[in-house]
Order: C-alpha cells, then structure tokens, then sequence
C-alpha cells in the first residue's frame, strides 16, 4: 500500500504525508478510518434510578471526552512524528548528494554509481537506508540483488520527469512502513539555473522506530482513559450524592404528609433550583395543614351541632311519646277521623324518636366515643333472642349452627343491632321469605392471630340492589327509589350496621344472589377465650343483657 506522491524543493516547504490527491493512500496512513472515534458504541440500557443515570452519563461523557482528545492528540502527534521523520531524511539525503555529486564523474561508469549508491547508503547514521541511483539505463544499489519493491512507478516517473524531491510513504509486504524518497542530482547552470543530469537518487528508509512512537501514543491514550473514567465515576457520585440528598427528603416528607403528619417542613439549604422546590413544597404542606384545619373544625362543629340537637330533642320527645301513647289507648272512642289522625301523630313520633336516635348514635361514631362492651356470648341464642324480640321468628327461615354452641367474645347490645337492621331492613325492602344464615369459619392467622370468625347472611327473595345502588349502599341518607319495592326509614340503618361490625374489626358487603334477591354478608372476628373463664367483659358490660327493642333497621 502507498501514499499518495509529494514533491518539494527545500525542507521548510515539505508538504504533509497526504497533501496530494493524485493516487490512493495507504489504510494505516488516514487516522479518521482507524480512529475509535468512528466505531458506533451500542447504546446501552440504563436501568431506573437517578444515582445509576448520573453515573452513567458522567461515564459516557468522560469516555467520549477521551476517546475524542486521544483521537486528535494522535492525529497530531503522528503527523508530526511522521513530518519530523520525512524532513530528517531529506536533509540527510540532499546534503549528502551535494557533498558527492561535484566529485563523480559524468558520464558516470557502472563502478561510479556503485560507489555513489554505497557513500550515499553511509549518510543515514542507523545504517538503515537503502539506496538506489539510476543515470539512463545504468542503476546502481546500495544492497545488492535488492529489487525495490517498495518503488512505485508513480514515484519513478515523478523523480525522472521534474526537478524537484518527491517523496511517498508505503507499506511493504512484511507490513513494514517506509518512506521512499526520489531526487533529481541537478547542476547549477551560468544562467543561476539548475540542469538536470540525468542521474537520480532513490532512498527507501523504515520508519520502525517512528511507528513504536506512534505505538506508544496509543498505549499512552488508552491507559488515561481508565483513571478519566475512574473519576467521572466518583465526580458522578459526588454530584449524585447532592442532588438525591434533597430528593430522598422531599420523598420522604411526600409519605409523612400522606401518613397525616401535615406539620412536616423541608430544611431549605441554598438558593438553587432544589431549595427553591424545598420551599414551595413547604408551602404546599402549610396551606394543605390550614385547609385540612379548617375542614376539621368545620366538621367538629357540624358534628356537634347534630349530637346537640339530637340530645335536646330527646326531652321532648319523650314526653311527646308518653302523649301519643295515652292518645293510642283512647283513640278507640274517637271518631275515625280523629283516630286516624290520633295514628298518623303517634307513628310519626315513633320514627322522630327512632331518627334521633340513630343520629345520637352516628355522632359517637364520628366523636369516636363509641366503645365495645366484650362478652364471651353464644351467638345462636343472641341471633334467636333478637329475632323473638321482634316477633320475627315465623317471618325469617333460619340456619344455625347445631350444637356445640359457637361462641364468641362480642358486644352483646352492637351484634342485637346489626341483626336486627339486617333482618329488618330485608323485611321492609325485600321480599319474603328471608333467611338468615349463622356459620362459623376458619381462616389463616390474622395479624392479631384470629382464626376463627362468624359470618351471617341474610337473604331476601326480592328484585336484588341495582348496580348503580350497590357502591352507596352503606352510605348515610342514601335511599334509591329503583332499589326496592318501598323506600322507608331514614337511610341510617345499614349505616349503623356497617359502623358496628367495623368496630369490631370486621367486614360487611352487599351483593345480588345469583338465585335472586339482595344477600347482604357480614363477617365478624371471634379472638380466642380463656377457658377458665366465662366471661370475659370490658367494663360496662352486662352479662345479664336483654335485646334492645328499639333497634331499627
């Protein structure tokens, strides 16, 4: 392979290696086709996280920067390297033509050349060069049964045909690289011209030691890239490190705040983009607190506004009811008008009173006053005790459990009302005939170690709960005139329900059975007794406890 040809006149005007287009140059001579920075580096894939993007970017950019100053730092130093070389080789030539070339003699014989081909060889202080001196058809060499190879024809036409040096960089086929140099032996005319002789000196020089340079500029680039990257890397931890500092806090206030902690503030440090997101996050924190403030006290209020007014209203209502009561028993003797008017007061003031109650109730949940009273109970005869209560046994089909009796640690007065409310709010708004289910069920450990729990169903023969009713049917006040047949009560029953099973820790759901009508399940936990003794009771409680009869659906 060989580089293109150039030719000069003097030293200081050399041009470059590849200055000439006029023919291909070799592959090892154009940096840009063996350069690193030409190779396409597959993309890699970062996983989440910022500390590893940062770390990989500053890895990426460092290499980059490397590759890119290596890439040109090369280029320069190999251009130079080379342009050193090739003007030290010239200068050692001409000088050495001129200080031989006035003592040959022209015509010159074949012995002449051969002795001019050897004095020339001697001027190259490695003893490296090869020489090669042609005058016509006679050629002399420094080395004998040497061909050349390494001379291009290019090279000899350009050296016979002008008047000035051409030089030209090629590779020889050991892959060796040498510089072969072409000069014309000139004489100075009475004119201040120069003729040409004829006679022609050719100079092939390895440059072995100019590619060890070379070589070692490689080695040199890619051992710096090794500590550039090993300092990217710890530039990327140290920026990593200030950056997710704040991050990590903000995230970590973010899930304080979620938790209900609203007092929590960012410690502002600077005045950079960071701390200016610091700062506004403690602003948001400090409005939210304040609004979340004021809806609680505008709760609080209204909370207590319904328990006081529940609580005046019950004085009156009492005795409201004693007189609804007396008017009952007389309103035989009235006239049917009168009776019936007598009636309508009579039940409306039953339902005032009920209503009352349930808002008394629903403001102890929501003061979250309403506290259990455990007993160790049988809960088949608490569930027949409610339904005889009531006077519902012919009305509701049941399903026990047979003896032995399941029993479990609950609030005797609380599982009267869920009962109560589930079997008469299916009454009212259902269809008969209604069924009751009590079973037991075991389960896996709870958190609290529960294993066993009791599970009542209750099922009517109704239409069912339309799809749209069934999110909101634990709702307070929520009455749906497609949901079933009537609309009575209040809408706090189930309400009331919901919040007793609750209490206790366990679940309530509505659903349409498949066989038809509304199934409404509730699934309450039965702790472990202590066997020694029966009864197991909070204070307040009443082992000696009758059904409540006002309990409501």
């Amino acid at each position: 392979m060989t580089e293109p040809l150039a030719s000069r006149t003097s030293p200081s005007h050399t041009s470059p290696p590849h200055a000439s287009p006029r023919h291909t140059s070799a592959p090892h001579a154009s940096p840009p086709h063996t350069s690193p920075r030409r190779r396409r580096l597959p993309r890699p894939s970062l996983p989440g996280g910022l500390r590893v993007r940062l770390v990989a970017a500053f890895g990426l950019v460092a290499v980059a920067a490397a590759l890119s100053t290596g890439a040109l730092t090369f280029r320069e130093a190999r251009t130079g390297i080379l342009q050193q070389s090739q003007d030290t080789v010239i200068r050692l030539l001409r000088d050495r033509v001129d200080n031989l070339a006035p003592d040959l003699a022209f015509p010159p014989r074949q012995g002449d050349l051969d002795g001019f081909a050897t004095s020339v060889a001697m001027a190259d202080p490695s003893q490296q060069w090869r020489v090669l001196v042609t005058y016509h058809g006679l050629s002399a060499t420094s080395t004998p049964q040497d061909r050349f190879s390494e001379l291009t024809r290019d090279l000899r036409t350009e050296a016979t045909t002008h008047t000035a040096t051409v030089f030209q960089r090629v590779t020889a086929d050991g892959g060796r690289s040498c510089l072969v140099v072409g000069m014309p032996v000139m004489f100075a005319s009475a004119d201040n011209g120069r003729t040409a002789t004829g006679l022609t000196v050719f100079v092939v020089a390895p440059q072995d030691s100019e590619l060890a340079y070379v070589q070692a500029l490689v080695t040199a680039a890619e051992r710096a890239t090794v500590p550039a990257l090993v300092l990217a890397v710890l530039l990327a931890l140290l920026a990593a490190r200030g950056v997710l500092r704040p991050v990590r806090e903000l995230r970590h206030a973010t899930r304080r705040i979620a938790e209900g902690r609203l007092d929590t503030r960012l410690a502002v440090h600077g005045s950079d983009e960071l701390a200016e997101l610091s700062h506004s996050f403690n602003e948001t924190a400090a409005a939210l607190e304040e609004s979340i403030a004021e809806l609680r006290r505008m709760e609080a209020k209204a909370r207590r506004f319904a328990a006081d007014v529940s609580h005046e209203l019950r004085t009156p209502l009492a005795a409201m009811s004693v007189v609804t009561d007396v008017l009952d028993e007389d309103a035989v003797g009235l006239d049917p008008d009168t009776a019936i008017a007598v009636r309508l007061i009579s039940q409306e003031t039953a339902n005032l009173a009920r209503l009352v109650e349930d808002l008394m109730e629903v403001s102890r949940f929501d003061a979250g006053t309403a506290a259990l009273h455990l007993d160790v109970i049988d809960l088949v005869e608490s569930v027949r005790r409610t339904l005889c209560a009531r006077a519902w046994q012919d009305r509701v089909a049941t399903c026990l459990p047979e003896p032995p009796a399941l029993r479990g640690r609950v609030d005797p007065r609380r599982l009267d009302v869920v009962v109560a409310n589930l079997v008469g709010n299916a009454l009212r708004h259902g269809a008969p005939p209604v069924q009751l289910t009590l079973r037991e069920l075991r389960r896996p450990p709870a958190a609290d170690g529960t294993t066993r729990w009791a599970v009542i169903e209750v099922l009517d023969s109704g239409p069912g709960i339309s799809e749209t009713v069934l999110p909101h049917i634990f709702d307070r006040f929520y009455k749906s005139d497609t949901a079933r047949t009537r609309t009575e009560g209040s809408g706090l029953g189930l309400a009331i329900t919901a919040e007793n099973v609750h209490l206790h820790g366990g679940t309530i759901r509505a659903a349409n059975h498949p066989g038809g009508g509304a199934l409404l399940t509730v699934e309450l936990p039965l702790p472990e007794t202590n066997p020694g003794s029966e009864s197991e009771s909070e204070p307040g409680s009443e082992p000696g406890w009758e059904p409540d009869e006002e309990a409501r659906a």
